[in-house]
């Protein structure tokens, strides 16, 4: 099969119907399935789905409000595509974009396609202005220079898309998960309609959710792999700290001077416990970092192919 079609929903109901109209007449042509995840709806979207899916649609139902993250993973878990495409059900994404992604994918030999919301239709103050300062820090933290990570029209070479790890909300943050898993991917433009029907599920209430994420996907971007090098550094500095402060008072003290009511003294005690703690937890989470990959076998590198010309 050519393509899965990966859409997460929540009370989309009014939306279905358009929806499975623009997927049919848009990848007209391609031999593609329709993988389609309700993430605990309370509306009547399972029903619509029932009622109205063709026959190359399959319905992935959830027990309850997982998040786009889940959904997303669970229709991607469920795809048989060579390709997986990536979309929001609520019609702000174009179907119709699709096999122009595929083109560009497959005539520029990428890993995947991601879109940038070209004439974004959302509002301005709660949607536009805190999505270009999220993007802006993530570019900025991560050193991936997409401009646009909240658009989900993505398409993917199956194998980068089913080992992404996605997991809590980090669907936000795909195009850093794809540079970790070192594909190829370029942006392009794509177009981005006003939602009709619905509500939307994002508020400026999620940018706290966004920067919890963001640190910690800077942390996995950079010491994933070694994470003694954060804590052992941060702690080796602090506990250096920590003992030229004691050291220094302990010359006072030697030299006759009263240390005992100073309040660098409770400093210097502080930071080299500190510092001894956070050289400690290097230890442990290189240790939990390393029973990860040697327990399930997995390997910390990823091959792309394998040139012989013996054969």
């Amino acid at each position: 099969m050519k393509l899965s079609v990966v859409i997460p929903l929540m009370n989309e109901a009014e939306s279905i119907g358009p929806l499975f109209d623009a997927l049919t007449s848009a990848l007209r042509g391609i031999d593609h399935e329709i993988i389609l995840v309700d993430d605990g709806s309370t509306d009547s979207t399972v029903a619509e789905i029932e009622r109205l899916a063709p026959e190359n649609a399959r319905l992935v139902v959830l027990n309850k409000n997982y998040g786009q993250t889940a959904a997303m993973s669970a229709g991607i878990d469920e795809a048989q595509g060579d390709l997986i495409a990536t979309m929001d059900g609520d019609l702000q994404n174009d179907p119709a974009d699709i096999p122009m992604m595929i083109a560009h994918l497959e005539s520029k030999g990428l890993d995947v396609v991601a879109g940038r919301r070209a004439g974004r239709k959302d509002g301005m103050v709660l949607r536009k202005i805190p999505s270009k300062i999220a993007n802006a820090m993530i570019r900025n933290l991560t050193n991936v220079h997409i401009r646009d990570y909240g658009c989900t029209l993505k398409v993917f070479k199956r194998d980068v898309a089913k080992n992404l790890g996605l997991y809590g909300e980090l669907h936000r943050f795909i195009p850093v998960l794809v540079q970790l898993y070192g594909a190829r991917m370029e942006e392009v433009d794509v177009r981005h309609h006003a939602r009709k029907y619905g509500k939307s599920k994002y508020g400026i209430g999620r940018t706290l959710k966004v920067l919890s994420d963001l640190f910690f996907m800077v942390f996995y971007q950079k010491y994933a792999h070694r994470p003694m090098h954060l804590f052992g550094s941060l702690g080796f500095m602090t506990l250096f700290l920590g003992l030229g402060i004691d050291f220094y008072l302990l010359a006072l003290k030697i030299l006759g001077h009263d240390i005992g009511g100073r309040p660098l003294l409770s400093l210097g005690v502080i930071l080299t416990f500190i510092g001894i703690q956070l050289i400690t937890t290097g230890f442990i989470a290189e240790f939990i970092m390393r029973t990860y990959y040697e327990s399930q076998n997995k390997k910390p590198y990823i091959i792309r192919e394998i040139i012989d010309k013996s054969k």
